[in-house]
């Protein structure tokens, strides 16, 4: 299951990714149980290391994974700008 539009937006077009601050991240892997939509994984590539796959499948507006992660690694982009950016996507269309 994948979001393919928000809104009758492409969700590709929307830049509502999640982004990892590696410096707090502790891989406790929360993040990667709590995303139903397997946004993230766990490499195991020089240490263990949380990965965002599939940036493009977080869900528009949920911060989930921010709300859940323990160290405060998680966090998204401004509500209000990406609500812009929507907004002149569909003028665009």
């Amino acid at each position: 299951m994948t979001e393919e539009t928000y809104g009758g937006t492409p969700r590709d077009k929307i830049p509502w990714d999640p982004k990892i601050d590696y410096q707090k991240c502790t891989t406790c892997g929360k993040c990667v149980d709590f995303c139903h939509m397997k946004t993230f994984t766990i490499e195991e590539k020089n240490g263990k290391k949380i990965t965002i796959i599939n940036p493009n499948r977080c869900v528009v507006f949920c911060r989930g994974c921010e709300d859940i992660c323990p160290a405060g690694a998680i966090t998204h982009p401004s509500e209000e700008e990406t609500e812009k950016i929507i907004e002149q996507l569909k003028k665009e269309a």
